[in-house]
């Protein structure tokens, strides 16, 4: 048999050379066009819940966010592993589904679930998902360097926060942009424990009255010669 192939392909050359190029072509076309990935993703189809609770400990953590949602996302449809992780001020709870389970049927069920445990979660609690990204989804880091030396790095968090960030995640299948390093703008009111006790003040007259001095406030609607005037009041701190 092998015999007569190769004296088939010696009498019939411009047919073996003609079937050998468009094998070639082929294997090059399949080659262009098959989805491959650098990585390979094999982690676990999952879905992250991060519940900030600021200022208390690990264990009250534990008891009033962590077990709450632990235990109502083990009735989660198609969930095979719930890890719940408790930290100062935070809770983590990943929900591993099983093999070949879509990740955005897998996230609406999660939210359906989070959604009935909100009620039990403390007042100062809140629970959001983690972006639809996985551990290997990470395909692009960039520095924002200021080379002049013009600005600081709050104008260059800044920056990037108001609209590097939002250029980037317009991008088709970008999950997330995260930002790392920097000083994020902000203002600190430091108070002096020995003037509030000379006057009398409390710590919480203070927070309420920065509080109350920085908010807007909606009015009625004027109507005068066919004309409306909406009636506002502007509150907002502006400057120090």
């Amino acid at each position: 048999m092998i015999a007569r192939l190769i004296r088939w392909s010696i009498a019939n050359r411009f047919l073996v050379l003609l079937a050998t190029l468009f094998v070639s072509a082929w294997g090059v076309w399949s080659m262009m066009r098959t989805p491959l990935d650098a990585l390979p993703d094999l982690s676990d189809v999952q879905v992250i819940i991060r519940t900030t609770f600021p200022g208390q400990a690990p264990q009250i953590v534990e008891d009033q966010v962590t077990y709450p949602l632990t235990t109502t996302m083990l009735s989660v449809p198609g969930a095979k592993t719930v890890r719940g992780y408790s930290f100062f001020g935070d809770s983590y709870v990943y929900v591993l589904f099983d093999d070949g389970t879509d990740l955005y049927w897998a996230r609406s069920r999660v939210l359906e679930y989070l959604n009935q445990v909100q009620g039990r979660l403390p007042a100062g609690a809140k629970a959001s998902l983690g972006p639809d990204a996985t551990g290997v989804g990470w395909i692009y880091e960039y520095a924002v360097v200021d080379p002049t030396g013009r600005h600081d790095l709050a104008q260059l968090r800044a920056l990037q926060d108001w609209f590097l960030k939002y250029e980037l995640k317009a991008v088709p299948n970008v999950a997330e942009v995260a930002s790392v390093g920097g000083f994020v703008r902000q203002y600190q009111i430091v108070l002096d424990p020995d003037r509030l006790r000379a006057y009398g003040i409390p710590f919480s007259r203070v927070v309420d009255a920065v509080r109350n001095a920085n908010n807007d406030a909606g009015g009625s609607v004027l109507e005068l010669g066919e004309a409306e005037y909406v009636v506002r009041a502007r509150g907002y701190l502006r400057s120090l």
